[in-house]
């Protein structure tokens, strides 16, 4: 709380000039852990900016404001920086694993880093859950789940200041809703495909919820993604990036779950012909609402046309095994199943149905993906084998079945 109202108060000073001091808050911005409301210049008493404030358990202030002229900065603060007033620097940052953007900040003040973030970085801020932020070695992980309607509440600020004067200042956060004629009949538009169910399969990586599975799954999705181990109520999972060039995609739970048991990956390469294991949730709904297990060998260390970022296993899959765990025969993570070759495109192109063409990825790329998402993830050497049974019975406290409802065109990609 140290740096809250200072870093406010001097947010803005990377574009409006010679301000040194601003007063304030007028009104206010309370959502979430963030604070704020509108500033005026001290010397003159004209309206500055409206800004707000969140600490993070790094130690770090992020500060997001408005000034009056349209602009959005981007600030970092923190009672342990040493900066040179003036001092420049390079801000790389990514937004839930998928969108990247470069800011150059300058320190205004010793303890702070600011810049200008352009409308595209702002509207993908206003949109991201996660934020990784990395300058030179550091690197800082920041929870933007309210960041959205921070972002709308800064605006709505700085439009009804500009409009009515400070001294009408009030709950920033309250925005009027924009009147909306009613339909007649809630009937879908035309064109529109109705939305059904579309499921796969996760396993979670980590004690903090992180959970592995396939960006087909989640592509598409409209409204909340559900996680269910076996047995147990479903948990809304919230998307915290995904690599649709890999097909991966990491899910986190709430907050307030904990995974005693979770998966490891296995950290030695795996041979062709060595025994694999698949689980996961194929026809959920048809069959039965436990997972399946089915076992196999590794056919090939590379998938379509000499893809290496693949396995091609024997294991059968189906849909629903998407994004589930591909065991060794000692229980560790050896790929992430993805899918299987299309018979009948086969059969059309060939005259003949393949058996048994399924495809995992790799655990090179899953660590790749899981390292750029900074995920405490754990790997482990393989050491004696074990029964099929007990990787099925080890695998269950962290095996899900992921559902969500998808429109028909999300559902024909999978």
């Amino acid at each position: 709380m140290w740096l809250r109202s200072f870093v406010v108060a001097s947010l803005l000073q990377v574009s409006v000039g010679s301000v040194a001091h601003a007063a304030g808050p007028f009104g206010s911005v309370k959502i979430g852990n963030w604070v704020g409301g509108a500033f005026s210049n001290d010397e003159t008493g004209a309206f500055s900016h409206c800004a707000a404030t969140a600490p993070y358990a790094n130690g770090v202030i992020l500060v997001v404001g408005q000034n009056a002229g349209g602009s959005w900065i981007l600030s970092f603060a923190s009672p342990s920086y040493r900066f040179k007033q003036g001092e420049n620097a390079a801000i790389d940052v990514i937004f839930d694993g998928q969108e990247q953007a470069r800011l150059f900040a300058t320190a205004n003040q010793t303890n702070m880093l600011s810049s200008v973030m352009p409308a595209n970085v702002v509207r993908t801020f206003q949109k991201a859950s996660l934020m990784v932020a990395t300058s030179g070695r550091t690197v800082l992980n920041f929870d933007l789940t309210s960041a959205g309607p921070v972002i709308a509440a800064l605006a709505n600020c700085v439009t009804k200041v500009k409009a009515d004067g400070l001294d009408k200042a009030g709950d920033f956060t309250k925005i009027a809703a924009k009147p909306q004629a009613a339909p007649d009949k809630q009937t879908p538009s035309a064109g529109s495909k109705p939305a059904r169910t579309k499921s796969g399969t996760g396993f979670v990586v980590s004690a903090s919820g992180h959970v592995v599975t396939n960006n087909h799954v989640i592509s598409g999705c409209v409204g909340d993604i559900k996680g269910n181990l076996t047995g147990e109520a479903g948990m809304v999972l919230r998307v915290v990036s995904s690599d649709a060039n890999n097909d991966l995609a990491l899910l986190q739970a709430p907050s307030t779950t904990t995974f005693k048991e979770f998966a490891r990956i296995r950290d030695r390469s795996i041979r062709s012909g060595d025994s694999v294991v698949a689980i996961g949730f194929p026809f959920h709904g048809l069959l039965t609402s436990d997972f399946t297990v089915t076992t196999g060998i590794v056919s090939s260390l590379s998938g379509m046309r000499n893809d290496s970022r693949f396995l091609q296993i024997s294991a059968p899959v189906q849909p629903g095994n998407s994004g589930g765990p591909l065991f060794d025969t000692t229980g560790q993570i050896v790929g992430v199943v993805t899918g299987k070759l299309d018979g009948l495109r086969m059969a059309a192109a060939t005259g003949n149905i393949p058996e048994n063409i399924n495809f995992a990825i790799k655990t090179g790329a899953l660590r790749d993906f899981l390292d750029n998402s900074v995920v405490p993830y754990q790997t482990a050497e393989p050491k004696s084998e074990i029964k099929t049974t007990d990787i099925a019975g080890n695998a269950r406290p962290y095996t899900m079945l992921i559902s969500c409802n998808g429109t028909e065109q999300a559902e024909a990609k999978r």
